[in-house]
């Protein structure tokens, strides 16, 4: 919780990506409240009692959420699914608007990458979400240590790159701070 707010504030790319991360392993406890106390609540410090049942208290409604939402053995919570919708509403608004010259050419940079992976995805995928998954899919091989060739580690690098120039456009457009119109 306390990572997640501070990421939701700083960095919306990152955000999204740490909540995937969340989801995957309350799924790999199998939403047990003990198994998750005792593996994501109390490895860590907390400033207060307060502190930590508020992480506890988080904890427990993002499990009741996935249960709610039948998301207990794939996919991601609505609110997940809004912060995507909402990046690619920001990101479909900054092409139009042709007011972000380093992030548009960014993004036709990327494009063909995007193009590539649309190929091998399911149907129905913004670009948005197709940068999200393959952003995530290299996560899980670095932290499974699975080899990842040189060319892929490149275009991850390139998406990346056009990853943060969203989130720090986002950021400044959430916050009143740039005018797309």
């Amino acid at each position: 919780m306390l990572t997640a707010s501070y990421l939701k504030k700083n960095n919306i790319c990152e955000y999204l990506l740490y909540m995937w991360q969340v989801e995957d392993l309350i799924r790999a406890l199998q939403l047990d409240m003990t198994r998750i106390t005792e593996t994501l609540v109390d490895t860590r410090t907390y400033k207060d009692a307060a502190e930590r049942k508020a992480v506890m208290d988080w904890y427990e409604s993002l499990v009741e959420m996935m249960r709610a939402e039948d998301v207990v053995l794939k996919g991601h919570l609505q609110l997940n699914k809004n912060t995507i919708l909402d990046l690619n509403d920001f990101h479909q608004r900054a092409l139009r608007s042709g007011l972000l010259p380093e992030y548009n050419a960014k993004f036709f940079h990327i494009l063909p990458l995007i193009q590539q992976l649309r190929m091998k995805s399911e149907e129905g995928l913004t670009d948005i979400e197709l940068c999200f998954n393959f952003q995530y899919g290299i996560l899980l091989l670095k932290l499974q240590k699975k080899e990842i060739s040189n060319e892929t580690l490149k275009t991850q690098e390139e998406m990346a790159k056009f990853m943060v120039l969203l989130a720090k456009n986002y950021h400044l457009y959430s916050n009143g701070e740039l005018d797309l119109e």
